[in-house]
């Protein structure tokens, strides 16, 4: 499936995605051989949050995440851990927020897919504005 921007509906399936390789950094993979693929599937008109379906193979990895990402498991699954926290398993149908700035430990057994929402962080004096003026609009209607 190719990107799209949009403006209407979208569905998209668990199954649809086109997916293509994605390695994880090597110097992230803590065990095992982890095969990564990934593919946007929409992005929104403003450029600042984007949807995308990843999967990935057995493997124990680290991931950084430079925006927040909410994710929610379409199929397999996997337990991730935060610093010294104790790990959470997500299973399909379960749903976790990353905010930025954040590394996770990924351990997958077997094999996990997500759909993800990706969101570039607007700075907070940019979100008042940008709050406000929705609010506003909202009003209008």
């Amino acid at each position: 499936m190719s990107q799209a921007v949009v403006s209407s509906v979208l569905r998209v399936s668990r199954h649809d995605a086109d997916l293509v390789d994605h390695p994880i950094n090597p110097d992230w993979i803590i065990e095992g051989t982890p095969h990564a693929r990934i593919s946007e599937w929409a992005e929104s008109p403003d450029g600042t949050t984007s949807h995308w379906t990843w999967d990935v193979t057995a493997g124990t990895f680290r991931w950084y995440y430079p925006v927040d990402e909410t994710i929610v498991v379409v199929a397999g699954a996997t337990n991730l851990q935060v610093d010294d926290e104790p790990p959470v398993r997500l299973e399909v149908g379960d749903a976790a927020y990353f905010p930025a700035g954040h590394w996770v430990t990924w351990h997958v057994e077997e094999y996990a897919r997500k759909h993800a929402v990706v969101r570039v962080p607007v700075p907070k004096a940019m979100r008042y504005a940008v709050n406000g003026f929705g609010r506003r609009t909202h009003r209008l209607r």
